[in-house]
């Protein structure tokens, strides 16, 4: 009898848990915010991107926050600097998108960083991003760095606030 009792209660753990996993849009805008630049107290790892799954033709999607962007872009003291959608899937166990901007040089783009979604009753993300400078000879002479760990609603607009630097982030169910 008790069992019976505690069925309901375990078909709705179960029931929310595989109902989350799914096909998602996501977008992200990272900028740079007011102020003086913060340098990064280490630099990207030369396999920053071990183990994300790279962004490409086949899961890049057309951003709809240009709006925000633009707005942003328009502010003063603002500088968009990377603003990138696509389709990925997610499920409880992290999924790690790799991000990056610019001409790669020995291992290492302009802007880069990583992506990590995890869906459960909730939206875990976790971002690391490096902002990077380099001398002229093409090695890495600097670096600024946002890494943030969140919790998301899917659908809404989330502002994840680093310092001098700042991630915008939706992430929609498809």
């Amino acid at each position: 009898m008790r069992a019976l009792r505690l069925l309901p209660l375990l078909f709705a753990l179960f029931a929310s848990s595989t109902f989350a996993e799914g096909l998602y849009q996501v977008e992200l805008i990272l900028f740079r915010q007011p102020g003086d630049p913060l340098p990064a107290g280490q630099p990207p790892a030369e396999n920053w991107a071990a183990g994300a799954q790279a962004l490409n033709d086949t899961n890049r999607r057309t951003p709809a926050l240009e709006e925000q962007a633009a707005k942003l872009s328009a502010a003063e003291g603002y500088q968009v600097l990377l603003h990138q959608a696509w389709q990925q899937q997610l499920g409880a166990a992290p999924n790690r998108m790799a991000l990056s901007v610019g001409k790669e040089r020995h291992g290492h783009f302009p802007i880069e960083g990583t992506l990590s979604l995890a869906q459960g009753r909730y939206l875990d993300v976790a971002a690391e991003f490096w902002i990077n400078r380099f001398d002229n000879t093409g090695f890495l002479a600097g670096s600024e760095r946002l890494k943030q760990t969140s919790r998301l609603s899917a659908g809404q607009l989330t502002f994840l606030d680093h310092g001098n630097l700042g991630l915008l982030i939706r992430v929609n169910p498809l």
